[in-house]
């Protein structure tokens, strides 16, 4: 070879090299570290929690197997406690010292509110699936959160509408007291008095909760026709159980707020028929869903929760994001995010909106009565597909100060 040749082979070689460590330079650290910080012993836990993980994993390991990505993905969890203080110190531990790129899941409200603050001050990433209230994309809102499966507004404006039209007119709540209970108390009295009900009380029970017997009294000598359940997780299935033990059902009527698949195989079909709920996902809704919820049971031995399935499309979406921006510097992932459409088993032609909310279609289920359960897991029928637009508040009403009026 000549010396010519030799430069130039050299030269090339140098360039290659260059440019190759400036794309992996482009992935701080030389990975991806997705943090999942969830609910792993408490209230929460069987709705989110080893499911959740479980679906984070899933998700990076088909991405690798489908997309083929040049950058290291990396999966760190924790359990929060449903504390805020540890769930913050968790998270800064993550973002400071760990090289986390995003905090994930992050059932329980107040732990959303706090980690959605640490994460804006650390320039990182927050992917929520496991809370509800709607401050997260209203007056709390910022430019790194993306709020995924469902919210508050979404659920009020399922099940209190379809209860309060079924004839349940008069209401009172039994509320978790802390952001979550309260947002989705707010949230449902406004669709049940818009809806022609009426609101004649509500009693506030500490989180999480284990004896509801007074607070169920109370809701008993109210007369409602409707006990409405703003809490969730064991919160919810223990309000059931102790007014089926105190009489009051079937006198008067349950309105769970915020149910989940894993609450009606705990308390089963013969207590829970009729119930209506709202969902961001089923199992059994098509091939898609039913495909990948067989896997994850396989795995789980539970059929997935909206959260664990929404878990896994945030996360997929967030790697695409990455690969497709080249880079995981937030601002650019964010916005590849935000211009990028989802379409998975979880949601067709959801999008993440300026004030972070994914929209998506949202299902009125109703429980099956026991005889009309045909397999393991069969619980729901579907009573009305609620398209996007109507499922989630219209940025006209929003009160983030991200969106232009």
């Amino acid at each position: 070879m000549t010396t010519s040749k030799k430069l130039l082979t050299a030269a090339c070689t140098a360039a290659l090299a260059t440019l190759s460590a400036g794309a992996h330079a482009q992935i701080s650290g030389g990975v991806v570290k997705i943090g999942v910080l969830t609910d792993l012993s408490g209230t929460y836990s069987d709705l989110a929690g080893s499911g959740a993980v479980l679906a984070t994993k899933m998700a990076v390991e088909d991405f690798i197997a489908k997309e083929k990505p040049t950058f290291k993905i990396e999966v760190v969890s924790a359990d929060h406690q449903n504390k805020a203080d540890i769930a913050s110190n968790k998270a800064r531990e993550w973002f400071e010292r760990e090289g986390v790129d995003v905090a994930s899941e992050l059932v329980t409200t107040s732990v959303a509110l706090a980690v959605m603050k640490i994460a804006k001050e650390k320039d990182r990433i927050a992917l929520m699936s496991g809370p509800a209230s709607t401050p997260i994309t209203n007056e709390q809102c910022n430019d790194v959160t993306v709020h995924y499966t469902y919210d508050t507004y979404a659920l009020a404006n399922g099940t209190a509408k379809a209860v309060t039209k079924q004839g349940g007119k008069t209401w009172f709540f039994l509320t978790a007291d802390y952001a979550f209970g309260q947002a989705l108390e707010k949230d449902a009295s406004a669709v049940v008095t818009a809806n022609g009900g009426q609101v004649l009380g509500s009693v506030r029970h500490p989180f999480p909760g284990s004896d509801f017997s007074s607070f169920l009294l109370k809701a008993q000598a109210s007369g409602a026709q409707v006990i409405g359940l703003a809490n969730a997780g064991a919160d919810t299935t223990n309000s059931i159980k102790q007014a089926a033990e105190f009489g009051i059902t079937p006198k008067q009527s349950l309105a769970g707020l915020l149910m989940f698949i894993t609450d009606i195989h705990a308390l089963g079909l013969k207590a829970t028929q009729g119930m209506y709920l709202t969902e961001g996902f089923y199992w059994d809704l098509n091939d898609q869903t039913r495909e990948w919820s067989r896997r994850f049971m396989g795995a789980q031995k539970k059929m997935p929760t909206m959260v664990q399935a929404g878990q896994y499309s945030s996360v997929y979406h967030y790697l695409k994001a990455v690969k497709a921006a080249g880079t995981d510097d937030t601002k650019k992932v964010m916005e590849m995010m935000k211009k990028t459409p989802i379409n998975d088993f979880f949601a067709k032609n959801g999008r993440i909106r300026e004030d972070g909310r994914m929209v998506h279609d949202m299902y009125l289920m109703q429980v099956k009565k026991p005889a009309e359960s045909k397999y393991p897991w069969d619980y729901y029928n579907v009573r009305q597909v609620i398209p996007a637009d109507e499922a989630f508040q219209p940025l006209s009403l929003s009160r983030c100060p991200l969106v232009k009026k």
